[in-house]
């Protein structure tokens, strides 16, 4: 056998060593692939990392970087985070201990991320061109940095349901009316929003240079847009509505600058000790604080006039004790505040407490972003019939009876001193056999009412009426018919001016208003729930979009037009948020985005998960072995991963 195989020719041996080299480089070429797929796999999933990372610190808004990121430093709390993630992370860790420019930590790569994941969320809003008709909101306010920023949101229809998306923050270089108008202008064409034709409202506050009727910004929109009506913002009308009727009442103004005195005196630091053990001896439950009175956000007053009212008994024994106190100041101040509590201003603080609370409810659901201009003006009709019973119904004896229950708690006189009364020479040398004092303890209730309680009434109906009533409007009324539990609901003769404003075709209208009642009669009387509002009425409706085309789209725009700018006022807030003292020299540019991540939803990040990642593999494709075909070819498969799994 052995001496056999000793016979074997050359070329057998040539043949098999030809064959093993064949096969180990077919082996090299299969290691080559599966050694990329690898790296493709182990940096996708480092990229998704970084980008959860950036995502979570802008969405918290927290700053992403320190001044100093060196060694031994603080090095802010992005790198803090990834170093976190990467001591459980292999991956994270190999990739940030690898080569240094290519760790992908960089403050540039860390802003090209956040405009990626901002420029997705805003490409989630191209379902605007969907619903057909939207309106923009503006408003302004100055930032840490004294920039005047400019927040933009647009409010449409979409899906059975109202949005109010925001757009951007864009700092002004000037605020005259040309200048702001170029500036909305711009930002509805970087978004490819047909403004044109489809803008359909507009809504600012009430400044002269937004709100003028020949030159201002809602004109010139005006004349860009011919469908875009102007809507003053009413959250901001309610506001002036407060502000102009206690101007008007000097009363009223000394009672709200008597409540200013009281917060700032309660709330020094040994009053405000003295103030938490006086509660906590008086009444059950947590120390309840004393509310800072705010110019622009009169509404919310309500909360200070009712503090001040659950807890007068325990303000007037403590500002009795500070009289008694040895610091001189302190106990002046406190017997002067002390002498102005009194039966006037008990009795104004229950009627304010009263009043306030039926205004705060409509501010509340003025600022709500499903809100519609037709129930909103319903809601100022409702205010309206309120503050007339107020005048003429009994609710006033109510709150005399509220103003004596009070007065007998904090032992304040119900009457006045009485002055010395001079008898009349007519009287000389009769009996009186009713006492003449009575009659002044009697009117004491009609003298409040007719001296104070009335004359508050009176300029808050008044101004109401001027600010906030929108009767003669044809819009206004349009609005209120596409309601189907108004009077007016599919009134052919209101109706009609309404769609001939946006260009609807009023004869197809004929048909389909005939149509839609008979249906909505056959489904009451079967017993089927109907529609009780006009966004229900549009989501009925929106199944049969291709036959009821024209109420479809007029209810699409009742829906799209504003009822205020509270969107841009929540804005603010995460401005101040963002843009700290630590953070005021950030770029406008990173400031727009990290306002976009800021407001973002979960829901809006699934809708665009795909189209993000996909921008991010795009980012690093030309350093991390990615090309196009190996992306379109790994979307097809579906086997994108969740940038928004947990």
């Amino acid at each position: 056998m052995i001496s056999g195989h000793s016979t074997v020719k050359p070329t057998g041996l040539v043949s098999a060593t030809c064959w093993e080299k064949a096969s180990s480089t077919h082996c090299l070429s299969f290691q080559w692939t599966l050694d990329i797929s690898f790296r493709m796999k182990e940096n996708r999933e480092y990229i998704k990392v970084v980008g959860e990372t950036l995502l979570l610190t802008a969405t918290q808004n927290i700053a992403q970087r320190a001044h100093e990121e060196s060694e031994g430093e603080n090095k802010g709390n992005f790198l803090t985070i990834m170093e976190l993630l990467a001591k459980h992370n292999p991956t994270v860790k190999r990739k940030m201990t690898s080569q240094r420019n290519a760790t992908y930590l960089g403050h540039d790569t860390q802003n090209e991320i956040i405009d990626c994941l901002a420029e997705m969320v805003r490409t989630s809003i191209s379902e605007v061109a969907q619903s057909e008709a939207f309106s923009i909101l503006v408003d302004e306010t100055k930032d840490l940095s004294k920039k005047e920023q400019m927040s933009f949101v647009i409010r449409y229809y979409y899906n059975g349901s109202v949005c109010e998306s925001f757009l951007a923050f864009e700092a002004a270089q000037r605020l005259d009316a040309a200048a702001l108008s170029q500036k909305i202008i711009q930002i509805l064409q970087k978004h490819g929003l047909d403004y044109k034709n489809h803008l359909v409202g507009q809504a600012y506050d009430g400044a002269s240079v937004m709100s003028g009727k020949n030159t201002g910004v809602q004109a010139r929109m005006k004349s860009e847009a011919p469908l875009a009506f102007y809507v003053h913002c009413n959250a901001h009308c309610l506001n002036l509505v407060l502000v102009d009727s206690v101007k008007c009442i000097p009363e009223a103004n000394c009672f709200f600058s008597l409540l200013q005195k009281l917060y700032v005196f309660v709330s020094g630091s040994y009053v405000h000790q003295r103030w938490l053990e006086v509660q906590r001896e008086m009444f059950q439950g947590a120390p309840r604080e004393l509310q800072r009175l705010i110019e622009t956000r009169w509404a919310c007053r309500y909360n200070a006039c009712k503090t001040v009212k659950d807890r007068l008994p325990a303000i007037i024994r403590l500002l009795k004790e500070i009289a008694e106190d040895q610091n001189g100041d302190r106990a002046v101040e406190a017997r002067g505040l002390l002498a102005q509590i009194d039966l006037k201003f008990v009795s104004l603080l229950v009627t304010f407490t009263s009043v306030l609370g039926e205004i705060k409810y409509l501010s509340a659901i003025l600022q709500s972003p499903q809100l519609d201009l037709g129930t909103a003006v319903t809601l100022v009709d409702s205010l309206v019939d309120t503050l007339q019973s107020y005048r003429e119904g009994s609710l006033f004896n109510d709150i005399w009876d509220n103003i004596l229950t009070l007065t007998e708690q904090c032992n304040i006189s119900a009457t006045p001193s009485a002055r010395q009364v001079k008898p009349s020479s007519l009287l000389e040398g009769h009996y009186l056999f009713t006492p003449i004092a009575q009659r002044q303890v009697s009117t004491e209730k009609e003298s409040f009412r007719t001296g104070s309680f009335i004359p508050v009434i009176d300029v808050l109906l008044s101004e109401v009426k001027r600010r906030l009533s929108k009767e003669n409007c044809v819009i206004m009324k349009g609005i209120q018919a596409l309601n189907p539990c108004s009077a007016t609901f599919c009134d052919k003769d209101v109706v009609f001016p309404f769609a001939s404003q946006y260009n609807c075709n009023t004869e197809d209208l004929q048909y389909e208003i005939p149509q839609l009642k008979r249906i909505l009669e056959r489904k009451q009387s079967s017993g089927q729930e109907t529609p009780k509002a006009l966004i229900e009425l549009t989501v009925f409706l929106e199944p049969f979009k291709e036959v009821f085309h024209q109420m479809f789209k007029l209810c699409k725009i009742a829906l799209a037009l504003p009822v205020s700018t509270a969107s841009c006022e929540r804005s603010f807030s995460r401005l101040k948020l963002i843009k700290t003292a630590l953070r005021s020299t950030m770029t406008d540019e990173r400031l727009s985005n990290l306002g976009v991540l800021s407001r973002i939803k979960k829901v809006m990040l699934r809708k665009a998960k795909i189209r993000l990642f996909l921008c991010l593999l795009l980012f690093v494709s030309a350093n991390i072995y990615f090309s196009s075909i190996t992306v379109l070819f790994e979307i097809n498969l579906h086997l994108m991963p969740d940038i928004t799994a947990k």
